[in-house]
C-alpha cells in the first residue's frame, strides 16, 4: 500500500520528445530545478517514443510536433490507446489553429508554447498530473472555429486528393505526381480542378498556401 507520505513525496515522472539536442538539454535544465520533477527518458523521434515509453512509463510526455515518426496525432492516440494513465502536453513554437484542434482531438492534456516561462511551463506539469486540462477559452475557439471552417474543407477531400494536394504543396509537377501515385496526369488535373473547388481557391499557387496554412498536421 502507498501511504499518504509517500503519494507526497513521488516526483513526477518526466519523457522529453523532441528532436533538437539543445533544445532538449534546455528544457532538462529548467525542470531539473523543480524539486518534485525526475526526467525518466528522451526521444528524438515518434520512433524512439514508441519504442522506450511502456518501459519507462513517465507520468508526463513532454512532446513536440515536428519530429520524424509518425504524426504527432497518430503517436497521441498509440500512447492513449496502450497507456492511458500517462499525460501528454504538447510543447512547440508552431501555434497554428490546425496543429491545436487536431492535437486536442488526439488527447492531449495541454498546448504549451516553448516561449513559456520556466514558472508556467512547471506549473502546467503539475496541474495536468493532477488531470486539469490546460487549454484556454481562446484555445478552444481557435480549435472551434478551425474544425468548423478549414477542418471541415480538408475533411470534404478524398484520401486521393489529400495525396495529391500534399505532393503539390511539395513543390511536384503533375507528371511526377501521376508517376508516384500510378495514376494518369489527366486523373491528376482532375483532382487538382476538384481538391480547389472543395477549398474554396482558384488557383494552385492558392491550393499550396492553403495546405501551409490549414493543413491538420506537418504532411511531410
Amino acid at each position: 500500500m502507498t501511504t499518504t507520505t509517500e503519494q507526497s513525496h513521488k516526483k513526477i515522472k518526466i519523457m522529453l520528445a523532441d528532436d533538437h539536442p539543445v533544445t532538449r538539454a534546455g528544457i532538462r535544465k529548467i525542470l531539473e530545478t523543480a524539486p518534485d520533477i525526475e526526467i525518466v527518458g528522451e526521444a528524438c523521434s515518434g520512433f524512439e517514443v514508441q519504442e522506450l515509453v511502456g518501459a519507462l512509463l513517465p507520468d508526463v510526455l513532454l512532446l513536440d510536433l515536428q519530429m520524424p515518426g509518425p504524426r504527432p496525432s497518430e503517436l497521441e492516440r498509440w500512447v492513449r490507446e496502450r497507456y492511458p494513465k500517462i499525460v501528454t502536453l504538447i510543447l512547440t513554437a508552431h501555434s497554428r489553429d490546425s496543429y491545436l484542434a487536431t492535437m486536442m482531438d488526439a488527447g492531449v492534456a495541454g498546448f504549451l508554447s516553448k516561449q513559456e516561462s520556466e514558472h508556467t511551463l512547471i506549473s502546467s506539469i503539475r496541474r495536468a498530473v493532477e488531470g486539469e486540462l490546460l487549454f484556454s477559452q481562446e484555445q478552444y475557439s481557435r480549435a472551434t472555429l478551425w474544425r468548423r471552417d478549414a477542418g471541415a474543407k480538408w475533411e470534404s477531400l478524398t484520401e486521393r486528393q489529400r495525396n495529391v494536394v500534399c505532393l503539390v504543396a511539395k513543390g511536384k509537377q503533375n507528371a511526377l505526381i501521376a508517376r508516384e501515385l500510378g495514376i494518369s496526369t489527366k486523373t491528376v488535373a482532375y483532382h487538382m480542378t476538384e481538391i480547389m473547388k472543395r477549398l474554396g481557391v482558384s488557383t494552385r499557387g492558392e491550393a499550396v498556401a492553403w495546405i501551409a496554412q490549414h493543413a491538420p498536421e506537418n504532411l511531410e
